[in-house]
């Protein structure tokens, strides 16, 4: 069997439910069924890969190098790092830029991703600013560069992905270097032995199987770093204009999005029967503020309830009660909102990349008579 395929073996054993994408890559995503739960297992958890999954030493031989704009240059084994470092976990929603890509029209380049793309794990490491102030971090460090061993199934002599952080998110406490999901060691499709966790910023920012953190005196100008890679338009932009690389700025928050998981589309009920609407709402950066449903396509609105979370970058649980008084076609929607009022807006708003697809989400039924 070639590598690919192994992988692909092993990630139809290890994540039965997931739909793999027609990609040279290794990508695939659960349907919405599979992401109720608070905390999404790993086994239901999406893959995202730009290239290769690379062959792996084992832990014991695993070196994450520091350096670039440091004082002083390091090499962390991982029982070094555990030893040396604060062990944190918090739970945080990762979530791919491309997720819901292909609702987008006209479509855009890219994977079409449905929307599974997300979900939410504890997360548990060290934190990175903690790895870097034991280096020295120089003030002339603006942004880390991250490496990884994954490279271009095209060119393997490039990497797949190398990107990297502000340096004021690098130094944010909620940023890790992990080595645990779930309460369990990385697993390797996940990036393990280490990943970053970002909290907030997209999954292209979590670069996986971690071997190398460059500071930089400016931006990062890694691999899918520059031209019109995970980043958007600072301005409209219409679909097949000439598209302005200098006009593009780099994701650095997700925005406040919803995920209805019950019902599911094509949904049946009964009239006079409750129909109990759940689901998920979460934001970037911003808290979320609450979360409103319909199920008559946007006539009337109810605010939904909120279920705790387990922390700021965590999504929380929403549930709404409706009785279904008439029969024919209903249209559930849910449409959160952040705390600084920012909106899912109703529908899709078009960027040449097919980024950040935030649209109210929209599940379709029919309601019978009794």
């Amino acid at each position: 069997m070639t590598p690919l395929s192994t992988e692909l073996a092993q990630l139809r054993a290890s994540k039965p439910g997931l739909h793999v994408h027609e990609d040279p890559a290794l990508n695939a995503e659960p349907p919405i069924a599979l992401l109720a739960d608070l905390i999404t297992p790993a086994d239901a958890f999406f893959v995202r890969n730009n290239g290769d999954v690379p062959a792996l030493p084992p832990d014991d031989d695993w070196t994450l190098t520091i350096d670039g704009e440091v004082e002083r240059p390091a090499r962390w084994t991982l029982d070094a790092l555990r030893a040396r470092f604060e062990t944190v976990t918090l739970t945080a929603v990762l979530e791919c830029a491309g997720n819901g890509r292909s609702q987008f029209f006209p479509a855009t380049d890219g994977l079409p991703w449905r929307l599974g793309a997300v979900g939410c794990a504890r997360w548990t490491g060290v934190r990175l600013a903690d790895v870097l102030s034991e280096a020295g971090v120089r003030e002339t460090a603006v942004y880390t560069g991250h490496h990884a061993p994954d490279r271009m199934i095209a060119d393997p002599s490039r990497p797949a992905l190398s990107r990297g952080l502000p340096i004021a998110k690098a130094m944010a406490p909620e940023t890790l270097i992990a080595f645990a999901m779930n309460g369990e060691p990385l697993p390797r499709l996940h990036g393990g032995p280490l990943r970053i966790v970002a909290p907030g910023f997209p999954g292209s920012a979590w670069q996986k199987w971690l071997d190398r953190i460059e500071l930089c005196a400016k931006e990062h100008d890694g691999e899918k770093m520059g031209g019109t890679n995970y980043r958007l338009p600072t301005a409209p932009v219409a679909p097949g204009e000439p598209l302005d690389p200098s006009r593009f700025a780099v994701i650095t928050d997700m925005p406040v999005k919803s995920l209805i998981t019950a019902p599911l589309e094509g949904f049946t009920v009964t009239c006079g029967e409750t129909l109990t609407v759940t689901g998920f709402g979460w934001s970037g950066a911003i808290p979320l503020a609450g979360v409103r449903v319909s199920s008559n396509g946007g006539v009337s609105w109810h605010e939904a309830a909120l279920e705790e979370s387990e922390g700021p970058f965590a999504w929380r649980r929403f549930r709404a009660e409706f009785v279904v008084e008439r029969e024919g076609a209903l249209s559930v929607l849910a449409q959160a909102r952040d705390a600084q009022g920012h909106v899912q807006p109703p529908e899709i708003v078009w960027n040449p990349r097919g980024y950040c697809n935030n649209q109210v989400h929209r599940v379709g039924g029919t309601a019978r008579a009794g």
